[in-house]
């Protein structure tokens, strides 16, 4: 049977942050039907389309870089794939670019965020963030499949950038992400109102990367 493997990167933004991963399933499996693309479906008592998501992404959460895999069984120009699923795609959901698949999901190293800090008081709470990252470590309680697990999440959170724009704390960071660990920017947020007597509230928070080692971006 002849098959072929393609990737899609697509948006999560708008309204479609609040569809769950659960939901999400669901709407592709509409959208893949009401595209009337030839999708390959997995054999068995239960034959059901394939697909499947590189990474979670975490409820409330934007996103423009989400990696959808799939397989069709006739060979479409890619751009027509785009097309049309994005011309059955929810509200806030829209396929960027679709590409033959090149890496395996196990090459995900990494997925990089950014978000804004709004504070009454942000310089002061801009200088708590440069004390926080001067600690040796940073240690907050993440839920893990097993309970509560205390994690120091600093060895592997690199900082890409954090400014002070007029009261409003613009911050890049890349977190651990695959099919390994899974670290999301909740953590550091968590671990800075443990730290800061400064009242905050975060906004905007969007995934805008997803890597492999060396900085190499996932295709």
């Amino acid at each position: 049977m002849f098959l072929i493997r393609l990737r899609a990167e697509f948006e999560k933004k708008g309204r479609a942050k609040y569809i769950s991963h659960l939901d999400l399933n669901r709407c592709m499996l509409r959208t893949f039907r009401r595209s009337r693309l030839p999708i390959w479906y997995t054999e068995g008592f239960n034959p059901h389309p394939y697909y499947a998501f590189a990474l979670a992404l975490s409820l409330g959460f934007e996103s423009g870089c989400e990696i959808l895999d799939f397989n069709l069984n006739e060979e479409i120009p890619f751009d027509e794939v785009r097309d049309r699923l994005n011309a059955v795609m929810p509200e806030g959901m829209r396929i960027v670019r679709v590409w033959e698949q090149k890496m395996k999901i196990t090459a995900i190293k990494e997925a990089e965020y950014q978000f804004s800090l709004v504070s009454d008081d942000a310089e002061k709470l801009y200088g708590d963030i440069g004390k926080l990252l001067s600690q040796e470590n940073i240690l907050i309680e993440k839920k893990t499949k097993k309970g509560m697990k205390t994690v120091d999440i600093k060895p592997d959170m690199k900082i890409i950038s954090c400014e002070n724009n007029n009261g409003r704390i613009d911050v890049c960071l890349r977190m651990p992400a695959g099919t390994q660990t899974n670290f999301n920017p909740n953590l550091f947020i968590d671990a800075l109102r443990n730290f800061s007597q400064t009242g905050f509230s975060a906004e905007k928070i969007t995934r805008t990367g997803i890597f492999c080692d060396n900085n190499m971006k996932f295709e």
